[in-house]
Formats: C-alpha cells, structure tokens, sequence
C-alpha cells in the first residue's frame, strides 16, 4: 500500500527536494501501514525554513485521523532524514495510543458503587451460588 492508499496526504513547503519527501512519505507509511488501525486518513506537511542560522530547519506537522480518534504529531529536526525518523516515531506511538485507549477490554472492570456499580450486598449476592 502506498500514503494514497490508506488516505495520507504528504505535501511539502519550503525548499524541500524530492528524495527527502520520498524519505518522509516511506517512513509515514510504514508507522500507519499496518493491521490494527481502522480508517486512516489525514495530511503531512513538511517544511524547510529559508534562513540558514536556523539550528533545525526541518519540521512537520501530521493531522492523522485513525477512527474516530485524531491525531497530531509535531517534529522539527536537522535533517530531513532524522525529521522523518522522529515522525515514524512519533506517529506509531500515537497511533498505538489512540487504538489502545478504544479498546473495550480496558474498560471490562466494573464501576465502583459511587459511579453507577453494585453495592456490596449486591455484589456478595451476585458472586454467592445459589443452591
């Protein structure tokens, strides 16, 4: 699959050559290429400052969607190649959280009686066998 693929739109702004956003476009597409994530589109800006007194020229911004969740990852590097290192980093971490906190097994515990859950007479009902 390749970013049109699975919705993810890289553009460039700045003096940004084509190898780099190749570099870029690989290294996003392998943190949200993957089974697990449901529905991801989004877009990846990256960014070349003009001055050369800057210490890290290279930046992006991704505004990824994966759900129902959206995600926004920041990097700004010295390189186009440790930017998109950073990026790949950055956007499976994110990833994994946003896919992790929708999962339905985090939420299996039962609420406590001051939030809607059994008292404990009920609970001490519920767990004694009925003969």
């Amino acid at each position: 699959m390749t970013a049109r693929d699975i919705g993810i739109r890289v553009r460039a702004a700045g003096h940004v050559d084509e190898e780099a956003l190749a570099y870029v476009r690989a290294k996003v597409e392998a943190a949200l290429d993957r089974p697990g994530l449901a529905g991801v589109s989004g877009e990846v800006r990256v960014t070349r400052a003009t001055a050369q007194h800057v210490e890290q020229p290279w930046s992006a911004a991704a505004e990824i969607r994966v759900g129902d969740t959206l995600v926004v990852v920041h990097a700004q590097e010295a390189t186009a190649h440790e930017l998109a290192d950073r990026l790949q980093h950055r956007l499976r971490g994110q990833t994994d959280r946003a896919t992790h906190r929708a999962d339905l097994a985090r939420r299996a515990s039962t609420p406590p009686p001051w939030r809607g859950g059994p008292t404990e007479t009920e609970a001490a009902a519920e767990a004694s066998p009925t003969v």
